[in-house]
């Protein structure tokens, strides 16, 4: 579950206003005061179809197996939502079942990458990409491991500008060449990243992750994925 706090605004001074601090969990945004421009509600405006339309293709219903059954619920109690990507999934069980397990296993696993690098290479590979769908989601979730709202704008508008440490744009370099020309990648790629602190291993997550989100980049394009409404307010 994720909490955001924000400040009364005051009138340039002229008037004092108190108002209790808002408090953004999965679904409750605070009703914007009367008169001002405020918070658009989950669902509503230009996310108005996002949580009952979520991808353009009619897929069958089917039921859900034990396993994902359990993890729809544990989403359920972590997060206040189940992730539209697992809804959208949840066609076929294979698909789900692979697709949760290679998830799981980037991004949660034991890794010389924390969760806060895993997340910044799924944002950069999907703003080179232009991915909606990630963009929205991983954004949320780089804010919240990171603390640092800020450094999700920048790393899903340009990780260029962002005030970076040596390792982590060189991740992020490597990142987005991988992204954009494949083919170029070569042994000096692979060194600069080892000069940077990162051992082979890391090398190889670095690619899978990115790997990953090339390819759930394309399906969510292709498919016109939507995220959940909830994500745009998250860790702000």
């Amino acid at each position: 579950m994720i909490k955001t706090e924000r400040k009364p605004s005051k009138n340039n001074g002229k008037s004092k206003k108190t108002a209790a601090a808002a408090k953004t969990t999965a679904g409750t945004l605070r009703k914007a005061p009367a008169g001002r421009p405020g918070t658009v509600q989950p669902g509503s405006g230009a996310t108005a179809d996002d949580d009952t339309v979520i991808i353009a293709l009619s897929l069958p219903k089917v039921t859900l197996s034990e396993p994902m059954s359990a993890y729809f619920r544990k989403c359920e109690e972590k997060l206040g939502f189940v992730p539209n990507v697992l809804k959208a999934y949840a066609f076929d069980m294979a698909k789900l079942e692979a697709f949760v397990a290679m998830y799981n296993d980037l991004m949660l696993g034991p890794s010389g990458l924390s969760k806060t690098e895993r997340e910044m290479i799924a944002v950069a590979v999907s703003s080179h990409n232009r991915c909606y769908y990630c963009l929205v989601a991983h954004g949320a979730a780089l804010r919240q491991y990171s603390g640092d709202p800020a450094l999700g704008e920048l790393i899903a508008m340009n990780y260029r500008a962002a005030r970076l440490p040596k390792r982590q744009r060189a991740m992020l370099d490597f990142t987005v060449k991988l992204t954009r020309e494949p083919w170029s990648v070569e042994e000096d790629d692979r060194e600069r990243l080892r000069r940077a602190g990162f051992s082979d291993r890391d090398i190889w997550d670095i690619s899978a992750i990115a790997g990953f989100f090339n390819m759930s980049n394309r399906v969510a394009s292709a498919t016109d994925m939507r995220p959940n409404s909830v994500y745009h307010a998250m860790a702000r």
